[in-house]
């Protein structure tokens, strides 16, 4: 597994990541992430069961993400996917500048490569038309590509002129047993709308700031409960200012996973207020804990949870203010299922193993693929039309085979699987390694 983003660092990638790799590493797979420091975090560290990560020392250069240098990373790289004895890359993320240096590495190297696509993008401002272009030159050459809904698929395929026959619609999950219901934990004088998510344009702030102060002239009894932090901050804290609601607008700021559970716990509506999203973690981990789900319907979401779950509206304001006061009509009313109901269905439609044996088929696709030599995979490139591209490429590959010659993978050692690793217990019973 190849990303910028992964603990400490939060979100639905990283969240991906984490429990995909430790459910393969119950299948028996021998997994490792690889990702960039994390302040001190620098070199290997073991997670749960077993999974391993390298922390490599490579300088963040804007937004978690890594200058794309293509060559500098490169010996560092190689050595560990030798050491590994890795046979298939798998990287997340069109962000992620270290997903697709690992991609391209690994492909030179004659590996299997397989790229999710945790995001959707526009095509009309510049930001996009150049990110598209980068997925295209990137995706050219993979064996094949795995998107979280199909609107995302849809997407993918346009932007980054993919084969559809090469993308595969694998949604994500939740873990249910971290997400349970709670009603005890809420406040039966106010109902609570919790929001929780990055503060940032994409994410819909500024129709939140809309929102926030008109349904509490409306409502004396509802109360906001906000999670995340972003640039878009202030905004929020300006409306509260503003209109006097300090004591009914709580902002938490930055959330560890953990503590995700508890807040909202304390809700009775979820409200996710995204101008784009291929999927939406959120919204199925809040309706695992029970509660009534407002949201936009934009990106994959309508393809997230059923009808009878979700409240689906048009990113506007005044759509967004009707949905929420149908959801605050029918808590009052009591036309609402049953929290325990609720995350029961949700344990049912989405579980990390059926992921990871979908995604374990696409795997055995692309390891019976025929392996492809430079000049095949030069060819490739040129349908992108980047041909300066082309010599990125061929560097790499004269670079890799400089190494070959200085630093022979014979010579380099194999690690050790955890697995095969044996402790010998205090007391020097046992049996040693």
């Amino acid at each position: 597994m190849v990303s910028d983003f992964f603990y400490p660092n939060m979100g639905g990638v990283e969240e991906h990541i984490f429990n995909l790799s430790q459910c393969l590493l119950e299948h028996g797979h021998k997994v490792v992430i690889l990702t960039h420091s994390y302040g001190d975090r620098v070199g290997i560290r073991y997670m749960t069961n077993g999974l391993k990560v390298y922390y490599i020392p490579v300088k963040v250069f804007y937004n978690q993400c890594v200058l794309p240098t293509m060559i500098c990373s490169l010996p560092l790289i190689r050595y560990i996917f030798i050491r590994e004895d890795i046979q298939i890359i798998h990287g997340h993320s069109a962000f992620s500048a270290l997903a697709h240096e690992g991609m391209l590495i690994g492909r030179l190297m004659g590996l299997k490569t397989v790229f999710t696509d945790h995001s959707l993008f526009g095509f009309a401002d510049a930001s996009a038309i150049l990110t598209n272009k980068f997925l295209e030159i990137s995706l050219v050459d993979c064996d094949h590509c795995i998107c979280v809904s199909h609107t995302g698929k849809e997407n993918t395929v346009l932007r980054a002129k993919v084969q559809k026959e090469k993308v595969s619609v694998i949604p994500n999950a939740v873990d249910t047993t971290l997400f349970t219901p709670d009603v005890s934990k809420r406040n039966n004088d106010f109902i609570t709308i919790v929001i929780i998510s990055r503060l940032v344009y994409r994410k819909g702030v500024d129709l939140l700031a809309h929102i926030i102060p008109e349904i509490c002239s409306r409502y004396k009894n509802v109360q906001f409960l906000i999670g995340g932090d972003g640039p878009k901050r202030w905004l929020i804290e300006e409306v509260r200012e503003r209109n006097l609601l300090q004591h009914r607008v709580t902002l938490l700021g930055s959330l560890e996973h953990s503590q995700v559970k508890h807040v909202l716990n304390k809700g009775h509506i979820f409200l996710n207020t995204s101008l784009t999203e291929a999927y939406c973690m959120a919204i199925v981990e809040a309706a695992s804990c029970g509660l009534q789900v407002v949201s936009t319907k934009v990106g994959g979401i309508p393809e997230v949870l059923p009808p009878d779950m979700i409240y689906l509206v048009e990113p506007t304001v005044p759509a967004l203010i009707k949905g929420l006061e149908m959801a605050i009509v029918d808590y009052k009313k009591g036309n609402v299922e049953c929290p325990f109901e609720m995350h029961r269905r949700i344990g049912v439609y989405y579980n990390w193993f059926n992921i990871t044996k979908r995604t374990e088929i696409v795997y055995n696709l692309v390891k019976c693929e025929a392996k492809r030599n430079l000049g095949q995979r030069l060819a490739s490139q040129i349908q992108s039309g980047v041909l300066a591209y082309l010599l990125v490429v061929s560097l790499c590959y004269i670079i890799l085979q400089v190494l070959e010659f200085l630093v022979p993978r014979k010579y380099i050692d194999i690690a050790r699987d955890y697995s095969d690793i044996h402790i010998v217990p205090s007391n020097g019973k046992g049996k040693e390694d």
